[in-house]
């Protein structure tokens, strides 16, 4: 006999919010139906183990897909409802049957208890216009539950003739929802959110399938001892649909102070134009939470692919929750410490490797050192640049002795360290320095701008960076190279082009003259073409070369030839910093053909 009954909640008003506004993500409700019928089986096997309910070997869930009935079911064989418990755990809203449970079998403790009944049952009202339940309990002489509700704050409860222990949720889909009930969108769903629950699920519309879709072992439970180099290939390659192999990877295993498991890849990058977000999931007790929670996961950790299952985090909690909780913040800092200690360790015992993956993985470790000055403390020292030779050394053995509050009163400044941001235009650069036995370093990444500024920051009193081509004269000048004469033949010929000169005599006699640009000024012209707001004006300084030949020759040249030269000279060095302009260019062409043809006329 039926009975009716209204479920008690606070308003009736609430049941069209919970239908509409419980998720930001309608599709969830799979997760929290399958949840809830792991929880089930959860609760049945520690009454097993209790000797207070009789064994069950195969513990399953049975999820079926019907689209010509417009129905989706979740049947479990867990420990089942009597009436009474329908209309405690379902009728009263709120009310956790996960934390009763626990609550009367402390004794045998509550880890495995990952769902509830309750809010999370009705986030399949999100999709559905019905829903039905039929359950027995474990309970000698239970008898068959059957509850029904559309939804709308009244439901219908009786018996049912249902003969095996479980619950069977049957959900009849709306009309707007029929995509729940096609085979391939469920089977993505519960690769999505069950893909590693701890009792089997098993898909298949026709009742014949017999693999189950998820894993119910997976990998990071394991010690990592058990683990061999092809298993963690093989679950990246599952997990993350990547076919590309990972470089490495750092399995996370930890009981005390708290519970994390997990492992996080070290992903081959694809491009090094842009920074790839990767995909960290996170799970608490196999259920899978969102990917890339940056309370719980570090900003720059989420260029990782990983896995982390955190079984101290509940399911269903705000940000602000995260952010504020202290356990939260020390798992983010203990994960950060293993990837710092995994780097250090590599870098020590195989650095051949990890020079080998520094192209891969250099975006990251900058990235992280910027956001994270605890990482960067750590991970300074293994921070690598290749010199002009092409060999990798830390960027730290470039830095100088620290400049003392007193000397810099004096003038002295830190160490001047040059790097090359484009090897191809600073060709000539490159090859007066090395001409000239100095070094610079190689950048290797597009973050490096905003890197070398983050390590002046850092080390103000130890390091300053230059472009290559912003201090030519003071890296490469001898004594003795200021020329009043040749300053003034230039200043006159390139009057009105917006250029200082200067002479220098420089070590390299073959260049005649090279352009220079204050690394501040380039730098705000950088930051201002970044920022949308348009490149600044930059004036270069064009130092000329007085141990050149042809610049010295100058000085007895007819006056035309001088003019001319001194443009040809500018324009050549220009090509060497930068494109010319078209107007520029028109310039060059027509005075390279007027001294090719003065001086073929010899």
């Amino acid at each position: 006999m039926e009975k009716q009954g209204n479920i008690r909640i606070a308003s009736e008003n609430m049941m069209p919010i919970i239908k509409k506004w419980l998720y930001s993500e309608k599709d969830i409700f799979l997760r929290e139906i399958v949840a809830n019928a792991q929880d089930a089986i959860t609760k049945h096997k520690k009454l097993v183990d209790l000797g207070e309910a009789a064994a069950e070997e195969n513990y399953r869930v049975t999820v079926t897909a019907d689209p010509k009935a417009n129905t989706l079911t979740v049947e479990d064989n867990g420990i089942g409802m009597t009436e009474e418990e329908v209309e405690k755990y379902i009728t009263q809203v709120a009310f956790s049957g996960a934390a009763d449970f626990v609550d009367k079998y402390e004794k045998a403790g509550g880890d495995g208890i990952i769902g509830h009944f309750g809010l999370g049952f009705y986030s399949a009202y999100m999709v559905s216009e019905n829903i039905e339940i039929f359950t027995k309990s474990y309970k000698e002489g239970a008898a068959g539950v059957h509850w029904q509700s559309d939804g709308n704050a009244t439901y219908t409860i009786g018996d049912c003739d249902k003969e095996t222990r479980g619950t069977k949720i049957v959900m009849h889909l709306a009309a707007e929802e029929k995509e729940f009930s096609k085979e391939t969108v469920i089977r993505g769903l519960l690769r999505k959110y069950c893909s590693f629950m701890p009792y089997e699920i098993y898909l298949d519309p026709t009742g014949k399938d017999d693999k189950p879709v998820n894993d119910t072992q997976p990998l990071y439970l394991k010690q990592p001892k058990e683990c061999t180099e092809e298993a963690y290939k093989t679950f990246y390659r599952d997990t993350f649909e990547d076919f590309n192999e990972p470089l490495f990877w750092i399995h996370l295993n930890m009981e005390y102070p708290f519970r994390l498991k997990g492992i996080l890849y070290f992903p081959k990058v694809r491009k090094q134009v842009e920074l790839e977000r990767g995909k960290v999931k996170l799970y608490c007790n196999q259920v899978y939470i969102a990917d890339n929670i940056k309370e719980v996961i570090p900003e720059f950790l989420m260029l990782l692919n990983g896995v982390i299952d955190c079984p101290d985090i509940p399911l269903n909690v705000s940000r602000s929750f995260l952010q504020n909780d202290k356990q939260v913040q020390k798992i983010a800092k203990h994960i950060t410490k293993k990837v710092a200690d995994k780097l250090i360790e590599l870098y020590r015992s195989d650095k051949a490797k990890y020079e080998s993956c520094w192209q891969d993985i250099a975006t990251f470790v900058k990235f992280g050192c910027i956001k994270d000055e605890e990482f960067y403390k750590k991970v300074e020292e293994i921070i690598i640049y290749k010199d002009l030779a092409g060999e990798f050394r830390p960027v730290t053995s470039f830095f100088g002795e620290e400049v003392s509050e007193e000397d810099a009163k004096n003038g002295k400044e830190p160490q001047a360290v040059y790097y090359v941001s484009d090897a191809n235009k600073q060709a000539q650069y490159i090859k007066m320095f090395k001409d000239a036995g100095l070094d610079a370093i190689y950048c290797d990444t597009y973050i490096d701008p905003h890197f070398l500024s983050y390590l002046e920051y850092k080390n103000p009193t130890r390091v300053r960076f230059l472009r290559i081509d912003a201090d030519v004269a003071g890296a490469l000048k001898e004594e003795g190279g200021e020329d009043e004469t040749l300053k003034k033949l230039f200043e006159k010929a390139l009057e009105g082009k917006h250029v200082t000169v200067k002479t220098e005599k420089l070590k390299d006699g073959t260049v005649p003259a090279v352009v220079n640009v204050s690394e501040f000024v380039r730098r705000m012209s950088e930051m201002h073409s970044f920022y949308g707001m348009g490149e600044s004006p930059v004036d270069v300084t064009l130092v000329v070369n007085a141990a050149n030949p042809a610049v010295q020759a100058l000085k007895d040249a007819p006056e035309e030839a001088q003019g001319k030269a001194c443009e040809q000279i500018y324009y050549l060095a220009l090509m060497n910093y930068r494109p010319l302009t078209p107007e520029e260019l028109t310039a060059f062409v027509a005075t390279s053909s007027l001294l090719l043809e003065k001086y073929l006329q010899k």
